[in-house]
Order: C-alpha cells, then structure tokens, then sequence
C-alpha cells in the first residue's frame, strides 16, 4: 500500500496541530484542509501546500483516513459522512456532544466496519504509558488537572473539555463497569461548569477522585495511585514519576516492626526518604499526538491492529462524564 492520503476536518488551534503531525509523517500525505470558514481553511492548506475546502463532501473520493478537530457539537454528523463512505475517523475528544450521538458512530462504525479512533491524546502522554506497563490493579486513584482558563471549547464545560482525559485514563486503569458516581461542580465564567469533582467507585472497589478546574492560576496535572503492588505519584505536565513499590520495602516494615517491639530506636531521627526503595519511573521520549496518529494509520492499514483509543473506549469515557454531569446537576449550588 502506498502513503495513505489523510485530511484535516476544522483548522482552528488543534486541526493545525493534527496538520502538522501528519505532514511530518513519512506513511502518510496530508491531502485537504476543510473548515466552514475558507480563509481559516485556505490559511491552514498555504502552510502545507494541500486543498483548502468548505465541504467536507468535497473530499470523500481523495481520502483514505481523516481526523475531525471541528467544534464537539458538529462530530456526530461529520463522523457519520464519512463512516457511510467507509473513510476512517479519529475524532478529537470527546467522542461526541452526547451519550446517544456517541453511540451513533459506534454503530456506524460496527455497521461499515470502518476504523473510528478518538483523539484522548494524553493516554499516549510518555508518562501514561510508562504507568501502564507497570501492570497495576488500582484501588483508589487522585488526579488533579487545573489551568488558567483556555479561551476555547467555550461550548463544553471543564468536564468534556479536561476532566474527560481523566475520565478516560482512569477507565483504562481501573478496567471495571462503574457502580456508582457522585459529583459537584460550579460554573463561574459562562454557561458550563469551570469546576469540578467527581468520586467514581468501581464494581471492583477501586475508587477514584477526579478534579478538574480551568480558573486556577497555574498548570498542574497529577495523578497518584495506589495498588497492592506498588504506590504512584506522576506528573502528566513534567513527564515525571516516582513509583514505590511493595516488594523491596518488606524488609524496610521489618526492621520498624522489630525496632518499634524493641523500644531501642528514636524514630524522630529518621529521614523516611532515606529509608524507601524509589524508583523514578522510566519515561520514554514521545510525543502524544505523533503516538497516537501512528496508532490510527496502523489500524486503518491493518485489521490486526486497532487504534490507540476506540470509538467504544470513547463512548465509555463520554457515558462516564455524562453520569458526572448528571451528579452535578442534581447538585446545582444556590448562588
């Protein structure tokens, strides 16, 4: 098979990412840029010297695969124009505006058996993969994810914009059905939540406390999670990590059981770092959407692979924040 011919669909801030990505890319050629604004479009297609289109109609018999980075209401059509002519899709998070859209291209999706992929980026952050391969069973996961406020997704609230990275993550670790949500959340500068948090509680008793807020006055993504094997405190923003695992610090309980029995030790002296077995976590270099859209173009070429995040993973991470506005808005505050 020769360069699979891809297409942008929307050339505001993250389509020009996915443009960049694709023509950097040696198995592929960016063929078309298509937004509903022609100056944006014809803007974005100068730079990598391709088509600039208003429909995306225009583009169906020249395309093998495309990535839809258009405004989240617009996914649901968009996906199922293209999945009805059997083209690709890695639609950028969230999967759709809603559960029943979502559950749309799904089925599009199974019907023209047809590659549908969705752009959760950040389970391709080095720092997420790395975690994962340390095959962990979670029993209660924190994440943190705040930042100034983006000035964009102004028509999703922090939920489906930053918290559904989270959401997603989470689902991948905890590989449970949910058993229960509960939620709070407020709304400060338009119409959709700026806060929130979220206790999700798994049917195989992991447990995890998401928060999420764009008005902080700095960037911070963390996670820590706690398992059986091992306890994990990363950092998604400095692609960094500590993981202490159980293992090498049985003999450190020992000898503080059999000095504690013994009364013959002044344990205010010690320095706890000194005595725990830590292990940085070993990250390697990459970049998430380059990580992701490989994995996209693999699974179109070959059915034997599939694509970083699927259409159903999608739809569950979208099901999950869905449960999570439903908490808040039973929940409303009475300002």
């Amino acid at each position: 098979m020769g360069k699979l011919r891809t297409a942008v669909i929307g050339a505001g801030k993250m389509g020009a990412i996915h443009a960049k990505v694709y023509s950097r890319m040696e198995n592929c050629v960016l063929t078309a840029v298509v937004d509903c604004d022609p100056a944006r479009a014809k803007a974005l297609a100068d730079v990598y010297g391709c088509r600039a289109e208003t429909d995306p109609n225009a583009i169906l018999d020249s395309v093998d695969a495309v990535t839809i980075s258009a405004p989240t209401s617009t996914h649901g059509s968009l996906a199922k124009l293209f999945l009805e002519h059997r083209i690709p899709v890695l639609i950028e998070k969230p999967l759709a505006s809603n559960v029943a859209e979502g559950q749309e291209i799904v089925r599009l999706a199974r019907q023209y058996n047809t590659v549908a992929a969705v752009g959760h980026s950040e389970r391709c952050n080095p720092v997420v993969l790395a975690m994962k391969r340390l095959d962990i069973e979670p029993r209660f996961i924190e994440s943190n994810r705040v930042s100034p406020y983006p000035f964009r997704s102004s028509d999703i609230g922090v939920v489906l914009d930053v918290m559904i990275h989270d959401i997603d993550i989470i689902l991948s670790l905890a590989r449970s059905p949910i058993r229960q949500v509960e939620a709070v959340g407020v709304n400060v500068i338009g119409d959709h939540e700026d806060i929130c948090n979220a206790r999700v509680v798994f049917e195989n008793g992991c447990i995890a406390n998401i928060t999420a807020s764009r008005l902080a006055l700095k960037t911070e993504r963390k996670v820590r999670v706690f398992s059986r094997q091992a306890y994990l405190s990363v950092d998604y923003f400095r692609k960094e990590g500590i993981v202490i695992k159980t293992d090498p610090n049985v003999d450190v309980v020992k000898w503080i059981r059999e000095h504690q029995e013994a009364g013959d030790f002044d344990f205010s002296k010690v320095q706890w770092a000194d005595l725990l077995h830590i292990e940085q976590l070993d990250i390697a270099e990459a970049e998430p959407l380059r990580v992701e859209q490989e994995a996209f173009l693999r699974a179109v070429a070959d059915s034997a692979y599939r694509p970083e995040v699927t259409a159903e993973e999608g739809l569950a991470a979208l099901e999950c924040a869905d449960q999570i506005l439903r908490r808040i808005a039973e929940h409303k505050w009475n300002l």
